[in-house]
């Protein structure tokens, strides 16, 4: 474990080189960063201040948090909007393909706002960075850009901004691959009651429609006395709730050297004293275990709440995904699980119109829809991915037959979401307070375990805080409810 108080005395003594181990080596060019800004900031008199702009999952908003904590730690302070801010990260998604174009256009009116700013910075990080392709378009194109790094060294912003600093070049580091884990870097959480926490990188599964394989390398899981020491500090600091997050969480364990499972590490999480709930995300229907549905079931802290992705309820599309589930695989598994767990809510993702996909094949993804009836699904319209073996596959779907099917799904979707939501009307819940209400400041906003919101009278002080509520009301998606003393 690092000595943050050692390193920060070091502040005015900087050793003359900088450590080779990690996490060490960091906080030397955390330092080493520290004293350019402070510098920086007494000669303008205002302190530099930073936007972090985050695209795409819940991977990608804890990688933000990682950078923010870094940035904070350097000195700079949080800007209203990006083009007010000194330093803009974006943290990029590349998933589908016109996130990149996104991305190019924000940039583009950047580069515009820095010619105005000498003290602006703009880095590039995150999945998109991943691809050679890109790297060389901005290298080409977009030459203002500072810093420009991938997925894999994301504990190594400070030192990569260090040498920007001092060399005025633009900087980009940009790895393959990468078994290396770096522990116990500041963090700068976006709320002081949850958090997520990373208990495992990368994905082996390469379903034939995504990208994350590439971008963000093979699985690498984190040491559990890691993960269980990170949530232990982070519940000292008043967090109630974690979110576990992985590319496919019901593989964890497998490429430690004393390899333990999924359901086994939730088991030690449950034993930490003051943490009340926990979530995770996401699970791969091929590797979610009958010990994982039993630790589940057993379980007084795991939420109530399950994604588990189908994608499609067709099994030769599914084999054309490279998914390793068939529909009947996928229904019992179903089965399995809630006659373990009967309270629980399951949500899930549908992609309509992959290549191939016939009516037929919709109608199967339909049936799915109708047996499972899941308190709510993503639905998404296929898009091909450059770079995927689905992207090269023949039988295209037309663009009107998708929609067609699109919509059919969403209203089928919706009309069994409304009805299984339904069935907690008048029933009591513990919900914790996330929020004010979006559009009532004399409502507050809770989080059920089973993942749906409810929204009663209260107010700021109560946000962080579990409640009991009776939900007075099922509007869809959400409960109108009230506290109950």
């Amino acid at each position: 474990m690092i000595d943050k108080e050692k390193w920060d005395k070091t502040f005015n003594e900087l050793p003359d080189e900088a450590p080779v181990t990690e996490p060490e080596r960091q906080y030397y060019f955390i330092n080493k960063c520290r004293q350019i800004v402070k510098k920086i900031n007494e000669e303008r008199g205002l302190p530099l201040s930073y936007k972090t702009v985050t695209f795409g999952c819940q991977m990608n908003a804890r990688d933000s948090e990682k950078l923010v904590g870094i940035l904070e730690q350097i000195g700079y302070v949080e800007a209203a909007d990006e083009e007010k801010a000194d330093f803009v990260i974006y943290n990029t998604c590349t998933v589908r393909e016109n996130a990149n174009q996104r991305v190019y256009g924000r940039l583009g009116q950047l580069g515009r706002i820095k010619k105005q700013n000498p003290h602006m910075r703009i880095a590039l990080c995150g999945c998109m960075m991943q691809e050679p392709e890109v790297v060389e378009k901005l290298k080409k194109s977009y030459r203002f850009v500072d810093l420009i790094f991938g997925t894999h060294n994301i504990y190594k912003f400070a030192e990569l901004l260090a040498t920007r600093m001092e060399s005025g070049r633009m900087v980009i580091d940009i790895w393959k691959d990468t078994d290396k884990i770096v522990e116990d870097l500041p963090v700068e959480r976006k709320y002081s009651f949850k958090s997520g926490v990373n208990i495992m990188f990368g994905c082996n599964n390469f379903c034939s429609y995504c990208i994350v394989p590439y971008v963000r390398g093979r699985e690498r899981s984190r040491d559990p006395k890691a993960i269980i020491r990170e949530i232990e500090r982070l519940v000292a600091d008043g967090v109630v709730e974690v979110m576990l997050l992985g590319q496919n969480v019901n593989s964890y364990g497998k490429t430690l050297e004393h390899p333990i499972t999924f359901a086994q590490l939730l088991k030690e999480i449950e034993k930490i004293d003051g943490l009340e709930r926990i979530r995770f995300m996401t699970s791969h229907p091929k590797d979610l275990s009958d010990e994982l549905i039993q630790v589940m079931a057993e379980s007084k802290k795991i939420c109530r709440h399950l994604h588990l992705p189908v994608q499609s309820g067709s099994t030769r599309i599914l084999e054309k995904m490279n998914r390793r589930y068939t529909k009947e695989s996928y229904l019992d598994l179903v089965g399995r699980i809630k006659k373990a767990i009967p309270d629980i809510s399951l949500t899930t993702d549908i992609i309509v119109g992959f290549p191939g996909e016939t009516e037929e094949d919709f109608q199967e993804t339909l049936d799915v829809v109708r047996k499972v009836r899941y308190d709510s699904a993503f639905t998404f319209i296929y898009s091909k991915r450059t770079g995927t073996p689905a992207a090269v596959m023949e039988e295209q779907v037309p663009e009107v037959v998708v929609k067609d099917r699109f919509n059919r799904l969403l209203k089928e979707v919706q009309d069994i979401s409304a009805e299984t939501c339904a069935v907690h009307e008048g029933t009591v819940q513990t919900a914790l307070v996330e929020s004010l209400n979006d559009h009532d400041s004399s409502l507050v906003t809770g989080r059920l375990s089973n993942n749906l919101l409810v929204h009663f009278p209260g107010d700021a002080s109560m946000i962080g805080k579990f409640y009991q509520v009776r939900l007075n009301e099922c509007r869809g998606f959400y409960y109108i409810g009230e506290q109950i003393n």
